[in-house]
């Protein structure tokens, strides 16, 4: 086995998450809440590109494509990514030599032809060598939209920070070994979370350029939970959630709540309260987290924070939604918050109907 720090397929970070609806105008709306703009169109499909500092958001609307097919089965949601290689051919073939199953995207003349192997549910994982300013495959691909800022500021979001999935239970194992095998991810966190009711099991994996953060969720032994709940609703494995990072969380979050972004309600007064004794000497202002309902995670070493600050959205494609979190010098996925998250999760469910509590208690 490779060393774990080496990088053969030379990943350098997320290039776009393609998305579909069955729907027209639902994605548009929500990306637009989000602080996307349109800054291009594709020269011959029904594709457009939306951007937020270094975020590249593509809706695909062509009929009887593989994007379609896509939505139609799973409902609105993030059909296809891509990731950013030194040399997209060298790539692809090593990806099918190593037993990745190819997607053969179809093209127009004059176009690009974009790789892709089969990835989770199905969907394309492109794989992208043309990402220079002036050079990318926007450029040759697409239309800039004349006088519109080619890479907006937007709520201050700018880079994907991961994309988490949702696989059925016993099949973590097969996608950590996906991510291993092909692209040399390693798995950098390891989560058993058990709620009231009900549990999940998740493994963190991370590609050797620290850039690419694929988390891996499936349902705990009880079952009846939030992945199974997702599986159904999305009629599958799939990307639950999509990770955007910002520098200023508060202003960020400050601005999608004024653009009317629904948030996940806030934890309980207790955890702000609690926040001192389990990070003590975190720094933070802990009333202006809790006036945002922001989490916060970490720890504190020779008196220096090692932090995380994250909130997420309710569901805004489906069972699909966002997270958006900042980075003070930790790495993880807020570990320290992940069985809050979990259980707020879990009593939203009961609170619906989606789990039984008194039945889960007898």
């Amino acid at each position: 086995m490779a060393d774990l720090f080496e990088n053969p397929m030379g990943l350098m970070g997320f290039e776009f998450v393609e998305f579909a609806s069955p729907t027209p105008g639902v994605l548009e709306a929500v990306f637009a809440q989000l602080g996307f703009t349109k800054v291009a169109n594709h020269r011959s499909k029904a594709v457009a590109l939306y951007r937020q500092g270094g975020i590249n958001f593509i809706i695909n609307n062509e009929p009887k494509s593989y994007a379609a097919y896509f939505a139609a089965e799973h409902g609105p949601s993030a059909c296809g990514m891509a990731f950013r290689v030194k040399d997209a051919h060298k790539a692809y073939a090593r990806a099918l030599e190593l037993g990745a199953q190819a997607v053969e995207i179809p093209t127009g003349p004059m176009e690009l032809r974009l790789p892709a192997i089969k990835g989770i549910g199905g969907a394309p994982l492109y794989l992208i060598d043309r990402f220079e300013e002036g050079k990318s495959i926007y450029d040759i691909d697409f239309e800039f939209i004349e006088g519109v800022d080619r890479h907006p500021a937007g709520h201050g979001l700018s880079i994907i920070d991961h994309l988490t999935h949702n696989v059925y239970r016993g099949r973590m194992t097969f996608w950590a070994n996906f991510y291993e095998k092909l692209f040399n991810f390693r798995e950098i966190r390891y989560f058993d979370i058990k709620g009231e009711y009900t549990g999940l099991t998740s493994k963190a994996m991370t590609a050797p350029d620290g850039m690419i953060r694929i988390p891996l969720n499936e349902e705990g032994k009880a079952g009846g939970g939030q992945i199974e709940e997702f599986l159904m609703q999305f009629n599958g494995e799939g990307i639950q959630h999509i990770a955007l990072l910002s520098d200023d969380l508060m202003k960020t979050v400050d601005s999608l709540r004024a653009a009317g972004v629904p948030l996940m309600a806030a934890p309980p007064e207790t955890y702000y309260e609690m926040l001192e004794g389990r990070i003590p000497g975190h720094g933070e202002n802990a009333d202006e987290l809790k006036s945002r309902g922001l989490l916060l995670d970490g720890s504190v070493t020779d008196g220096k924070p090692r932090l995380l600050l994250q909130i997420f959205s309710t569901t805004q494609l489906g069972p699909v939604f966002f997270e958006f979190i900042q980075r003070k010098g930790d790495d993880g996925f807020g570990e320290g918050n992940f069985k809050a998250l979990f259980e707020s999760i879990e009593r939203d469910q009961v609170r619906r109907g989606a789990i039984a509590g008194a039945a889960a208690e007898a």
